[in-house]
């Protein structure tokens, strides 16, 4: 089995891309159905998050090229156009790639740990659409172990680095104070969660909480200070909010420029901020143009999170020592699994020859002939049927290749050294 990573992340595809090849939740199972039936792929599962989407195959012979453009296909983009943003790993180098995003070293705040739980609710997805198969499973759970290890063994999780953290640091740049200001949080995830938490800790006292379920938001509302309202409501509540932030999973925009617009007309000229971090994004990015508007996305916040990281790098480094490690360990596996495999296929056409011949013996009794004349049939039959191709094997072979199969029966077979 190959295994085999297609993907395009925060490194080599902007915002603007990564966004037209995003994956919602609801989409996954019948999108995992289809890659499952590509030629090659007996295994799959979707990677889908605001900075990266990944396909991870498994199977005898799966393409990087007809996965590419699986992907494009499924939202009806042009892949030779797109082919400059994506990334291929294989095998050692898949395995490398799955557990350095599940431990967040793969990710643009190094060391977030969001990340974990996105792949493993992508396994999830896997499992329920029964495209996970031992491969698979064995590596997502290895990626899963590996980061625990990670985040327990070294640093990289210190200092409260991440993009709800960043967002919240860029607003500071905006509002000296924020004991006056109301914010507007947009969906119920852990990310707007997380940036709750830490604007209350930054001392803002009014939160607006807007989602499609009414009951999460109001579930958001009590455990900080504000109230809850549903996504249909956030134009007429939008003029009430200094910040505005936002993460769903809506296909569209949630947040039009007319919305922002007449929200800046009733401000009468007080400054909004507004950190988008959806992929696709909730706010029309034309927004940004309006005077008084002060948008940002998750890209933007780039040079905010850089600052913050430099305590991450060391730790990062001891961190891929680590999972150097890991993969021998995953390879390991891999190997012993090709060699159960092939034991199992050789014992299996062995029976079917002994049966065969098992068979014709057993005819050959019922005619009356001899049981030794019989069981002289049965030995040489079976002897030469097991026999007949690793011989032919080792005559069609030359030159060096002949030799290494030599070697190799001598040490399978316990032969004595060739004099």
């Amino acid at each position: 089995m190959t295994l085999i990573t297609v993907g395009l992340n925060h490194n080599t595809a902007p915002l603007a891309v990564r966004e037209t090849l995003a994956f919602p939740i609801d989409q996954c199972g019948p999108a995992l159905s289809r890659l499952a039936e590509l030629p090659g792929v007996a295994e799959g599962a979707i990677v889908s998050t605001c900075n990266r989407t990944e396909l991870y195959a498994a199977g005898k012979t799966p393409d990087d090229q007809r996965l590419r453009h699986w992907l494009c296909d499924q939202r009806g983009l042009d892949a030779a156009g797109l082919a400059p943003h994506f990334y291929v790993y294989r095998d050692r180098d898949s395995i490398r790639h799955a557990l350095r995003v599940a431990a967040g070293l793969d990710s643009m705040i190094l060391g977030e740990p969001q990340i974990l739980g996105q792949m493993k609710e992508a396994f999830r997805q896997a499992q329920a659409a029964t495209t996970a198969g031992p491969l698979l499973t064995r590596l997502f759970e290895h990626s899963f172990a590996v980061a625990k290890s990670v985040r327990s063994e070294t640093d990289i999780g210190a200092n409260p680095v991440s993009v709800a953290y960043a967002g919240v640091s860029l607003a500071r740049q905006i509002f000296a104070e924020f004991n006056e200001t109301t914010a507007m949080l947009i969906g119920a995830g852990d990310t707007i969660e997380l940036t709750a938490r830490h604007l209350a800790d930054a001392g803002v006292q009014r939160m607006i909480f807007a989602n499609r379920s009414l009951d999460r938001a109001q579930a958001l509302a009590e455990r900080f200070t504000g109230y809850a309202i549903p996504l249909s409501d956030v134009a007429a509540h939008l003029a009430e909010a200094d910040m505005v932030v936002t993460s769903t999973a809506a296909p569209n925009h949630v947040v039009s420029l007319a919305n922002v617009r007449d929200s800046v007309r009733k401000r009468r000229r007080q400054p909004i901020f507004m950190l988008d971090l959806a992929v696709p994004r909730d706010i029309d990015p034309a927004a940004g143009s309006l005077e008084d508007v002060y948008l940002y996305s998750v890209d933007d916040l780039q040079g905010v999170i850089r600052d913050n990281l430099r305590s991450r790098h060391s730790a990062a480094l001891v961190a891929d020592g680590m999972i150097d490690e890991r993969i021998d360990e995953f390879v390991a596996w891999m190997d012993s699994r090709r060699a159960v495999d092939t034991i199992s296929q050789l014992r299996h056409r062995a029976e079917q020859q002994r049966e065969a011949v098992l068979a014709r013996a057993r005819r050959m009794l019922a005619q009356d002939q001899s049981p030794d004349e019989v069981m002289q049939y049965l030995a040489n039959t079976l002897t030469n049927k097991l026999m007949h191709e690793p011989t032919a094997a080792l005559r069609r072979a030359r030159g060096q290749e002949q030799q290494q199969l030599l070697e190799q029966a001598r040490r399978l077979f316990d032969l004595p050294d060739e004099e």
